[in-house]
């Protein structure tokens, strides 16, 4: 019945225009050549297709036939036969319809393509697409980047594989999808490329924007959070890495320069004063895909080769800073991974000691370690946490006495992390020993310059009222670093500037010990009320309904004889910091004594 319904309505356009076609023949047309489909007259509906008695009618209504084929095509019972007729269908319609009524059929099945769909019918259309792309006159550049922007659209659904295992199953075809496509890009490329030499059309160049566009964002996905680790003989090749190292030579071969895309960034702040569209220049050079060539460039070493080596470490550093802080700022592990290994690589560059303090005037160089910072205390992976905070020290490390000086003064100021401010500080009291024992004539680290440090180390946030277990890593840290100093410094030589005035370390002393008295007593009295209370011993196991707040953060509900464990805790905690103390005003007594001798006597000659 299909069969001759479809053959009836050739029989009664033939010889007809175009223009006198009805909008029933295209509906008869297309449900008729379904139905053949589905009814395995697939073969018959080819030998029509063929006669060349019906190609004008093809032309003109061929491409109805796109959808109903694809359909077939991805049946999940077809039958070889069937498919391979299906394809020759397929590849007659492409040669014989018209381009432009082709290119929207071809299209719309890839924009309603769902689910596991979506990859198969790409793989399936992306051939014919090409065929009929390349066999266009008019729109051709507007039509290639359309048809781009839908099957980059589409793939960006698919989810990416992140690790090796995920990239051998490759269960949803993404890998193979962008090989083809790399494949389908090919020719465009090529057609840009063949024109460098001579003066490009108008046309041409709009053909190297769409591609421009296609690369960043294939930069951004897939390759992005992609895992491009080079090959290795244990594993299969890495399609990702093919396909990045692929989207490095096509930016290439249209005409862009890597050094000058990898330092955009740096170029347009320079630009400011100039009439520059900042907005269409970060649309069309997406700082989240100048990172990822960032990283496949300066990590993978994809492409390196047409990088020229002429830039200095810290010159590498300064323009890829703008590209880790993006990366670093990501939650996703597999992107803020590569933001780690872009930083580290660029510091690895670097000899300790040698970055000058000079650079801390640059944009972001600052902002970075803040970024860091965040990473090591909120990142909920812990390997990562561990990484940031090597990553951290290896930044402080290359940076010479004065940017050391400089920068943790700023991150003292920036921080307020507990932990990360004990770092600090314990990195202090390593550079100011290594002053000392070197005796190099350091000034950041002894001397003058170094009481407005200590000053900002040996300091309560809130004066008595500081809670002392949340800040406790930033005390006991403190404590450590004075106590050292009345250790090493000598009253008489005050190397570090210690005793020239011990009026402000009197100001850190008392107040803490004011505020380990009132803690101290504070839970030694939650201690008393937890003993006294009846349930203790008519329900040991009982659940308490009041929150316990034990240095600014609320517990879990836990039974009372874990909350005395819990307060008993704390004030060890404070005995700790009360013994470092004490300590530190028993060495610092007969030193001051000393100290007020020899001025008495000083005077006293006068």
């Amino acid at each position: 019945m299909a069969l001759e319904e479809l053959q009836g309505v050739i029989k009664r356009c033939k010889g007809l225009p175009e223009t006198e076609f009805i909008d029933e023949d295209h509906s008869i047309f297309h449900l008729a050549a379904r139905q053949c489909l589905e009814e395995g007259h697939s073969a018959e509906l080819l030998k029509i297709l063929q006669d060349e008695q019906n190609k004008d009618f093809v032309i003109c209504m061929g491409w109805n036939l796109v959808g109903p084929v694809v359909n077939c095509t991805l049946r999940d019972e077809q039958l070889l036969e069937d498919g391979e007729i299906c394809s020759k269908i397929l590849d007659c319609v492409v040669e014989k319809s018209n381009p432009k009524e082709l290119l929207l059929g071809l299209l719309e099945q890839i924009e309603e393509a769902i689910g596991n769909k979506i990859s198969k019918t790409i793989l399936l259309l992306l051939q014919p697409l090409q065929t009929v792309l390349l066999k266009m006159k008019h729109k051709k550049t507007y039509s290639v980047g359309l048809s781009l922007s839908t099957i980059q659209s589409q793939l960006s659904k698919l989810p990416v594989p992140i690790d090796d295992k995920q990239r051998r199953q490759d269960v949803h075809e993404l890998c193979k999808c962008y090989m083809a496509v790399s494949s389908f890009v090919k020719p465009f490329v090529d057609e840009v490329t063949q024109t460098a030499n001579s003066k490009r059309s108008p046309s041409c160049n709009e053909l190297k924007e769409e591609l421009l566009k296609f690369c960043m964002k294939s930069l951004e996905y897939p390759l992005l959070p992609a895992q491009l680790q080079p090959l290795t003989k244990e594993t299969e090749d890495n399609s990702l890495r093919v396909f990045a190292a692929k989207v490095v030579a096509f930016l290439v071969a249209i005409g862009e320069s890597l050094p000058v895309l990898i330092v955009h960034q740096l170029l347009q702040s320079r630009k400011k004063l100039q009439e520059v569209d900042p907005l269409k220049e970060d649309t069309k050079y997406p700082t989240n895909s100048l990172a990822s060539l960032a990283y496949i460039l300066f990590v993978q070493h994809i492409g390196i080769d047409r990088f020229p080596a002429v830039y200095s470490p810290a010159y590498l550093l300064q323009f890829n800073l703008e590209y880790i802080s993006a990366l670093i700022n990501r939650t996703e592990e597999s992107v803020l991974s590569k933001g780690l290994e872009l930083y580290e690589r660029c510091l690895l560059t670097i000899e300790d000691n040698n970055l000058s303090h000079k650079h801390l005037e640059i944009k972001n160089i600052l902002q970075v370690p803040q970024d860091l910072v965040s990473v090591i205390t909120l990142c909920p992976f812990e390997h990562v946490r561990k990484w940031s905070l090597k990553i951290f020290q290896q930044n402080i490390d290359k940076f010479d006495s004065e940017g050391k000086y400089t920068l943790f003064k700023c991150l003292l100021k920036t921080t307020h992390h507990a932990g990360v401010q004990g770092y600090i500080i314990q990195n202090i009291k390593n550079q100011i020993d290594l002053a000392l024992k070197a005796n190099n004539g350091d000034v950041w680290f002894s001397g003058p310059y170094l009481i407005p440090l200590l000053h900002l180390v040996l300091s309560l946030p809130e004066g008595a009222e500081t809670d002392l277990l949340q800040n406790t890593d930033r005390i006991m840290e403190s404590l450590n670093l004075l106590r050292y100093l009345v250790i090493r410094d000598s009253e008489w030589e005050s190397q570090t500037g210690l005793w020239t005035d011990t009026f402000w370390i009197e100001s850190f002393l008392t107040p803490l010990r004011t505020g380990l008295n009132m803690s101290r007593a504070h839970y030694e009295a939650e201690i008393r009320n937890k003993r006294e209370n009846r349930k203790i011993i008519d329900a040991p196991q009982h659940e308490t309904k009041c929150p316990l707040t034990v240095g600014g953060k609320t517990l879990p509900k836990m039974t009372n004889a874990l909350q005395v464990e819990v307060l008993q805790s704390a004030i060890y905690t404070f005995d700790v910091m009360e013994s470092v103390q004490a300590r530190i005003e028993e060495l610092m007594e007969p030193k001051m004594k000393a100290r007020a001798e020899d001025k008495n006597v000083a005077n006293g000659a006068f």
